[in-house]
């Protein structure tokens, strides 16, 4: 154990006898994973509503908020995970985003089984990876660290559509969700995109601004390779005539679904066609110019863009109003850039990285006010 510990700064902790007794019994597997689900709300780590977590000696603060558009119910719904898996260096932050009838409901459900599904699929992966003898753990540990999420979540998100799909309490057969997550460990966190959310990083060049990176890819059917893979399943893509340059994908013999990702959970009506829960993963080494990363739905980034998120957040000297402010002003940039059309749920997270003062870099932009 005591080489483990040293090969992944810290990871041993969540798996110590200790911690396991202290946040989940002697319990183990799914058991042990919900007790400590059940701990952490219990201790205010989890927040699941718009808000704000700041643990005291966290380097993490994060800001939530969500709004409801003009189409019905809010079908948008968020996490954060402070002290993650009984980790004190771990943060999980999550946003959804539903459509179909029943995709509030197929949101939500989302949002309560993936934080404990890669939680267990990560601890069991440390275990097998202990285990292996030819598996060299100090020839790379950024590498191998990586290599353990990614395999965490290709299992995870499997085992969340799986599980979906044969619930019976709602129907996600014609309903689905978009899925963006990052794990903070320590100075790396771990991005896992499916579907058309975001996630911007606000970081500090070398002439001193505040620019943004964007970490993940919109899952959009225009996307060659995405199109690609619909066709060979025999799913199409097309836009509609009233809706020029929006790309969705349908049924083989069917003017259906229609959807607008071509990433999902749930919407098993096309599984067989094209769409898939299969999640993009990546990671990043958190610097000292890395300021904070913006997760939104696709409500923001409809209206909003890149550059313009982080000049929002970064202007917000609050930053528990940081994610408020960016809604509010995609609520106006939606008002005036898509007039006629109704607004779509609005949802944002901001993790911040640092305790200490953001560098404030304030951008000329002229369509947010």
């Amino acid at each position: 154990m005591g080489h483990f510990s040293t090969m992944f700064n810290g990871l041993a902790r969540s798996l110590s006898l200790k911690k396991r007794r202290s946040c989940a019994g002697n319990s183990g597997g799914r058991e042990a994973v919900e007790a400590m689900a059940k701990d952490a709300k219990k201790n205010e780590l989890i927040l699941r509503t718009s808000g704000t977590v700041n643990v005291d000696g966290s380097k993490n603060f994060a800001a939530v908020c969500s709004k409801r558009g003009e189409k019905g119910v809010n079908q948008d719904c968020c996490i954060v995970w402070e002290e993650f898996g009984c980790q004190e260096d771990m943060m999980f932050c999550g946003i959804f985003d539903g459509h179909g009838p029943w995709g509030h409901f197929v949101a939500k459900r989302v949002r309560e089984s993936m934080p404990s599904s890669l939680l267990r699929n990560w601890q069991e992966t440390i275990v097998e990876a202990s285990l292996d003898p030819d598996l060299d753990l100090d020839s790379d540990k950024k590498l191998n660290r990586f290599n353990i999420w990614k395999h965490s979540y290709m299992k995870a998100c499997a085992a969340v559509d799986q599980e979906l799909e044969q619930q019976r309490k709602f129907d996600s057969f014609n309903s689905g969700t978009t899925a963006l997550t990052i794990v903070r460990q320590g100075e790396l966190i771990f991005i896992a995109n499916v579907g058309d959310s975001r996630a911007v990083l606000a970081t500090t060049s070398d002439d001193g601004n505040l620019v943004p990176v964007q970490l993940t890819i919109d899952f959009k059917p225009s996307l060659p390779q995405e199109a690609e893979r619909i066709i060979q399943c025999r799913g199409r893509v097309f836009c509609l005539h009233d809706e020029p340059g929006v790309h969705r994908v349908w049924l083989p013999d069917e003017e259906s679904p229609g959807l607008a990702m071509s990433r999902a959970f749930g919407d098993y009506c096309v599984k067989d066609f094209g769409l898939i829960s299969v999640p993009e993963v990546t990671q990043r080494h958190i610097t000292s110019k890395d300021q904070f990363v913006v997760l939104a739905t696709d409500g923001v980034w409809d209206v909003i863009s890149n550059q313009e998120a982080v000049q929002i957040v970064s202007s917000t000297s609050d930053r528990s109003k940081s994610a408020k402010r960016l809604v509010e002003c995609a609520v106006r940039a939606w008002k005036r850039k898509r007039r006629g059309i109704a607004m779509d749920d609005i949802s944002a997270i901001i993790l911040y990285f640092h305790n200490s003062p953001l560098c404030q870099q304030i951008y000329p932009v002229n369509t947010v006010k």
